[in-house]
């Protein structure tokens, strides 16, 4: 599962649809690299410590978030 960095709520996630991924997310898991490139990816915030929401956030081939659920 991946953090959200710099996101306090999921309505600050979703204010991110449209800009780019890099720098966004912080790994937290123990068995290598989560993110690679296009695709969905779970993620908790707004700390890997303070988990308090989860989203489904949609990357696109040009590294930008495209969908928050």
């Amino acid at each position: 599962m991946l953090s959200v960095y710099g996101c306090r709520t999921k309505k600050d996630l979703r204010a991110k649809v449209g800009q780019s991924a890099a720098g966004l997310f912080r790994e937290t898991s123990l068995f290598g690299p989560e993110f690679k490139g296009p695709g969905t990816y779970s993620v908790v915030g707004p700390s890997p410590y303070e988990r308090k929401w989860y989203a489904l956030v949609t990357t696109d081939a040009a590294g930008k978030v495209s969908k928050v659920s």
